[in-house]
């Protein structure tokens, strides 16, 4: 199997990485705005759920703050085919909710997923080695390929949170319920903004019967 190789340097200050130091200087792995959800019910995340999605529990692993570290990491992972960084994420998050009591009995992982056309471009889910890490630390599967994006995203910027919830409901569509039925199922994303993308999503996967969820995203932004 091939191995990718990166730059052994920090990806956010660009200090040479030492010995067991991987991705992150130790500097900057300290500095990292870390959220502590998963050791607290009603956190930032949940309450912006509430009402909207019947979830078990949710967390996110980093506050995301323009123009910082944690932009940079996503950054990486999204356009520069930093996969390492979403393995990375993927165990700190898997020990974090095995650590947890929040998160019982998890059955599998389902990941938000990428629009066919737009995987193709980028030529892979930045999700995929974060999933990957996750089942690996909680021993469960990956559910692919039940949940399609079924329309590529317009632009965001110039929608209210109404509108863009409005066009999200339609763009996911659950390919195989079978897989889930009954099952506590655990759905990632990298970045959780409105909460849009997690509420359609949500909403497709509940239609499988007897469904439990919960959610786990790399990073939270606060000021939305």
């Amino acid at each position: 199997m091939a191995t990718i190789f990166y730059p052994d340097t920090c990806i956010t200050c660009g200090r040479n990485l030492v010995e067991h130091e991987y991705i992150l200087c130790t500097f900057c792995l300290v500095d990292l705005p870390k959220t502590d959800f998963c050791s607290h019910p009603l956190n930032s995340l949940e309450k912006k759920l509430a009402g909207r999605v019947p979830i078990q529990a949710a967390t996110s692993l980093l506050y995301f703050r323009k123009k910082g570290k944690v932009q940079k990491l996503i950054h990486a992972l999204k356009y520069q085919n930093r996969q390492d960084v979403g393995a990375f994420f993927g165990r700190i998050m898997g020990q974090n909710i095995k650590d947890s009591k929040r998160f019982q009995q998890l059955d599998g992982i389902v990941m938000v997923p990428l629009h066919p056309k737009k995987q193709r471009k980028r030529g892979y889910n930045q999700l995929s080695y974060y999933a990957k890490e996750l089942s690996q630390k909680l021993n469960i599967p990956v559910y692919e390929d039940v949940l399609i994006k079924v329309a590529s995203s317009m632009s965001q910027t110039t929608k209210d949170r109404f509108r863009r919830f409005e066009k999200m409901n339609e763009r996911f569509h659950l390919e195989n319920d079978i897989l889930l039925k009954k099952k506590h199922v655990l759905l990632i994303d990298d970045v959780f903004t409105t909460g849009a993308t997690i509420e359609a999503c949500s909403n497709e996967l509940f239609k499988t019967p007897g469904i439990k969820l919960s959610i786990a995203t790399m990073v939270y932004t606060e000021d939305t």
